[in-house]
């Protein structure tokens, strides 16, 4: 697959996105996606189309929680789906900035 990434993995153009581009930037970090990795791609794609943001971590539990409930929206959830860092890489996946709060 031809992507421009940055140095550090991130889609340079975001235009280039689309599911088989998130599949491929998955499987660079090992993550298979399911439909729980797709719903906070989704909400993630729509919180960066509305706000121009990459939300932090502690936006991204609220949001998370806000629309798909308690048992959805916390650091522990996150973490199962996307390890070490959770605003960082389902940022990547979904092709988005990487979010400025985010060592």
């Amino acid at each position: 697959m031809q992507l421009e990434l940055d140095k550090d993995g991130y889609l340079c153009k975001l235009s280039d996105w689309n599911t088989d581009v998130a599949e491929y930037l998955a499987s660079t970090v090992n993550i298979k996606m399911t439909s729980e990795h797709w719903e906070v791609i989704t909400l993630l794609r729509q919180f960066y189309t509305d706000t121009g943001i990459s939300p932090a971590m502690r936006i991204l539990v609220k949001m998370v929680k806000k629309a798909l409930g308690p048992d959805k929206g916390n650091s522990i959830y996150l973490l199962t789906l996307f390890p070490d860092s959770p605003a960082k890489l389902a940022a990547k996946i979904a092709g988005l900035p990487r979010p400025t709060n985010c060592l």
